[in-house]
């Protein structure tokens, strides 16, 4: 990996000459930025106050939207994070190249932004879990690597499960703010931002632990939100809904847990909402302190959302294609656009990949989907029309994107061995959302419609209502047209049609026994 601070990459053109182009594909007059990639894991984009949310604390996430762009409706390609960060690296659907498990991600011969990045002279700092890319792609990708933990340091308290019997992933609270693998990648990051040794510009990856389950944080944020001050869960059982909503409170043993119990899994979830924003607020500050903020583009993201109560639920669950694990916060803050950006336009995870691009003055070299930003943080028009596009689920012709039984126990116990031994609850499914609907086709299970007009919680499925028949197949034609737009991408390079020549290799030879007259 070499040193932190040392390492370097090969370039294949000017810094002038990308500088250039950098200015040219975002309109504005500036040299290529440094970039930081600031991602929580399974932030839902309604637990924080700048999108709406009256309860949490979330100063430093509202500071950089106040002075940046906020993306109101985001939506991810993938509920999970392995597939949802495939996608967010290349700007492919999930159905480009198969990306829809945790045990296949981008390989050597499969782009990413990393690797484009290098390749204009970044140098490119990743601190945190993978789900991203296959081990064999780090080294032409990646400057320098280190990987995250399961959220705790080494030697600190393993918490408390708090409901033992059903698993609902609620624990009591653990250790100090600055004893978490969360702060001891950021405090290594922020070294970045001081370094004299190299003038080349820098992008640094933060894919950290927080918010993700279990459902503990350090104390002092623990006990941050009242569960009985909070606003009411979506209750569970629900009619139409798909299978594996009752499936899932079954097999964990949700069934038993009270209203009272859920509750404080919202506050504890929302307790680690606001300690990933006071990581930030230390990056924030370090790069006040550091003069990079006024040249470093900072980009603030998730890979998908969390239950953390709603319908009953916890986690997430492959094939759920919910708002709360679709839609997350996307806030961006780039030095030379415009302050206060409030865009209500659609945009998906992916569209990162193409603003970074522009941002770095380079080019892809492969077919994709994903859309700049920098127009509409430079004070340009959203798209209204556009609509967010994701997948879900596997099926049983493909084993290998299960999750095997022996991948991991405790509380994820549940979900491992729910999807394989009931394998039509996580069987494939596909979702369009616009601004006032959205359609989830499953074609093993049950399929989904909702009216964000009367019912922005998504608790009254409308499919197969005869009321709704017309917005059922206009949607439905949207995500067929989907679907024959973006699926089967081939790749740049081409193949000759001529067969190679062919040279006949001797039958005749070796003799029998040739070893004794030759080697003897």
């Amino acid at each position: 990996m070499g040193s932190i601070l040392h390492a370097g990459a090969s370039t294949n053109a000017s810094a002038e000459a990308l500088d250039e182009a950098a200015q040219t594909a975002s309109g504005m007059s500036m040299k290529r930025p440094n970039l930081i990639l600031f991602m929580p894991d399974e932030m839902r984009a309604d637990s924080l106050a700048c999108y709406g949310n009256s309860v949490t604390k979330t100063p430093n996430l509202d500071k950089l939207a106040a002075g940046g762009s906020l993306f109101k409706n985001c939506h991810v390609q993938f509920p999970v994070c392995g597939a949802s960060r495939c996608s967010m690296l290349t700007g492919w659907p999930t159905s480009v190249r198969g990306h829809r498990s945790l045990y296949y991600f981008l390989r050597p011969e499969e782009p990413n932004l990393f690797r484009y990045l290098r390749e204009a002279g970044y140098d490119v700092f990743w601190f945190g879990k993978n789900d991203a890319l296959a081990a064999q792609s780090f080294a032409s990708s990646v400057t320098y690597w280190e990987q995250g933990t399961d959220g705790r340091s080494p030697g600190a308290t393993r918490p408390t499960d708090l409901t033992p019997g059903s698993l609902s992933m609620l624990y009591g609270p653990a250790g100090d703010r600055r004893q978490t693998s969360d702060y001891r990648l950021l405090s290594e990051a922020m070294r970045i931002l001081e370094r004299k040794e190299s003038t080349k510009p820098f992008c640094i990856f933060l894919p950290l632990i927080q918010p993700h389950p279990p459902y503990t944080i350090p104390e002092d944020f623990y006990n941050m939100y009242n569960p009985s001050s909070l606003p009411a869960l979506v209750p569970p059982g629900l009619q139409k809904k798909p299978d594996f909503h009752e499936g899932i409170r079954e097999r964990y043993g949700l069934k038993k847990l009270s209203d009272t119990e859920f509750r404080k899994i919202r506050a504890v979830y929302y307790g680690q909402v606001s300690y990933s924003d006071w990581l930030l607020g230390e990056l924030l500050e370090k790069l006040e302190r550091s003069g990079r903020s006024k040249d470093t583009a900072l980009f603030v993201m998730s890979d998908h959302g969390d239950y953390a109560g709603d319908y009953g639920l916890v986690e997430k669950w492959p094939s759920g294609l919910e708002d709360c694990l679709t839609h997350i916060p996307l806030i961006a803050r780039v030095p030379g656009a415009k302050p206060g950006v409030v865009s209500d336009g659609m945009v998906e995870l992916y569209d990162i990949m193409q603003t970074c691009i522009d941002l770095a003055g380079t080019q892809t070299n492969h077919t994709h989907f994903s859309r700049s930003m920098l127009p509409v943080m430079e004070g340009g028009s959203a798209d209204k029309e556009r609509a967010a596009f994701a997948e879900g689920g596997y099926n049983v012709y493909e084993p290998q994107c299960f999750e095997p039984g022996g991948a991991g126990g405790g509380p994820y116990a549940g979900k491992i061995g729910l999807q394989n031994e009931q394998p039509v609850m996580v069987s494939r499914s596909a979702m369009v959302r616009t601004q006032t609907h959205k359609l989830i086709l499953r074609p093993q299970g049950q399929s989904e419609l909702y009216s964000y007009r009367d019912d922005p919680r998504e608790e009254h499925n409308l499919y197969g209502d005869r009321g709704t028949s017309a917005v059922e197949a206009e949607l439905t034609m949207k995500l067929l047209k989907q679907f024959i737009n973006t699926t089967g991408i081939a790749p740049m390079d081409k193949d000759p049609r001529d067969a190679p020549p062919f040279y006949p290799t001797r039958t005749d030879l070796p003799a029998a026994s040739w070893q004794a007259k030759i080697l003897d």
